[in-house]
């Protein structure tokens, strides 16, 4: 009965949520850099802006899917399900965009510095994963 009424105390359940989207967070971080041709965090270093940008837009995009999938789900399982669900559409539509835009490589401009590329990869980051997390229910 203890144990029971401890796991489910607010400070323990969002102590539970916030620590697996941290870990997601990082396994989501370290797909996006298998999936980019350029290093992340040593483009960042180098004050790349626009990779800035466009990893800030991942960051946000997986942290507010996860949000949505905290709120609408009553589990931890089916929460991570679902925030995975919409991490991997998040995924698609980075590709969707690289594939939407053949006159440029929009790996190549990001990682070039081009920070108009890496504002509309933000915005499309952002943008999608409101839409993504409204549809997790």
């Amino acid at each position: 009965m203890l144990l029971s009424s401890f796991w489910s105390h607010p400070l323990v359940e969002t102590a539970g949520y916030f620590s697996v989207t941290v870990l997601c967070l990082i396994v989501s971080m370290v797909i996006f850099e298998l999936v980019t041709k350029y290093n992340n965090w040593e483009e960042i270093k180098n004050g790349n802006v626009a990779v800035a940008l466009a990893t800030g837009g991942k960051i946000f995009g997986v942290a507010n899917i996860f949000r949505h999938s905290i709120e609408q789900h009553s589990s931890l399982p089916e929460m991570l399900a679902w925030g995975g669900f919409g991490f991997f559409l998040l995924i698609m539509a980075y590709w969707l965009f690289e594939f939407l835009t053949p006159r440029f490589n929009v790996d190549e401009e990001i990682g070039n510095g081009n920070r108009a590329v890496g504002l509309i990869s933000l915005m499309i980051s952002v943008g999608l994963s409101y839409v993504i997390a409204a549809s997790i229910t």
